[in-house]
């Protein structure tokens, strides 16, 4: 049911608007049958691993009362999920294909690799701190609008002196970090830690974590297209 809107659309348009038969067709629905198991055990594999995990840990350093294990955890959470974010090296590969393409770096293969591999840590740094950013907004009980206003308040404010090069890359790192793996673990850690600690809601206090994962990348990328540009 979820996936028949896209197939219905993909339909009319090859079949109505284009008016060509599908090619390969046979792969084709090879392929949307492997689409649609892996999307059912990967949100099968989420409801019974990702969330339960996340959440116990998050209840067991809220209960442990270390507050420095809890902002460890939180930044260590952030850095690994976004460092191995298939969508980010994905992008990160992209960038540093066209950037040697385009003549921004020169055409050297190493030099290409140092500046993907360089754009994927300046990316999880900034996640790290998001989440970390977020866990002291749900113990203080900050007001969310503040903070992100505030942050895309920056963000505008740095767009005057970013490099144009590396402006869109950095307004798109912020989208291709909070993905597969990344959102449920950050999603959990925060209704988790909500739900621990008197006088928080998780409804209210758990969420918006995400929104400072998305946030942070690109105050980041445009901070790194200012060192590499």
């Amino acid at each position: 049911m979820d996936l028949l809107p896209i197939i219905v659309v993909v339909s009319f348009f090859q079949l109505v608007v284009i008016r060509q038969p599908f090619p390969d067709l046979g792969q084709i629905l090879l392929g949307g049958l492997f689409v649609v198991l892996g999307l059912m055990l990967f949100i099968e594999g989420l409801e019974l691993g990702l969330f339960p995990i996340g959440e116990a840990m998050a209840n067991a350093l809220a209960r442990k009362g270390s507050l420095l294990w809890l902002l460890v955890f939180s930044f260590l959470l952030g850095f690994s999920t976004t460092i191995a974010e298939p969508a980010l090296i994905a992008v990160a590969g992209e960038a540093a294909r066209i950037a040697t393409g385009s003549g921004l770096l020169a055409d050297d293969p190493a030099l290409a690799e140092r500046y993907s591999m360089g754009l994927r840590l300046t990316v999880a740094l900034s996640v790290g701190f998001a989440i970390v950013l977020g866990v002291i907004r749900i113990l203080k009980g900050w007001p969310i609008y503040y903070l992100i206003i505030g942050g895309y308040i920056l963000v505008m404010a740095m767009t005057f002196f970013a490099p144009k090069e590396i402006l869109g890359l950095a307004f798109d790192s912020g989208g291709v970090t909070t993905s597969t793996i990344t959102v449920p673990l950050v999603t959990a850690l925060g209704v988790g830690l909500s739900s621990t600690i008197k006088g928080r809601s998780p409804l209210l206090d758990g969420f918006g974590l995400i929104a400072f994962a998305s946030l942070l990348p690109i105050i980041f990328v445009i901070g790194y297209g200012l060192i590499w540009f």
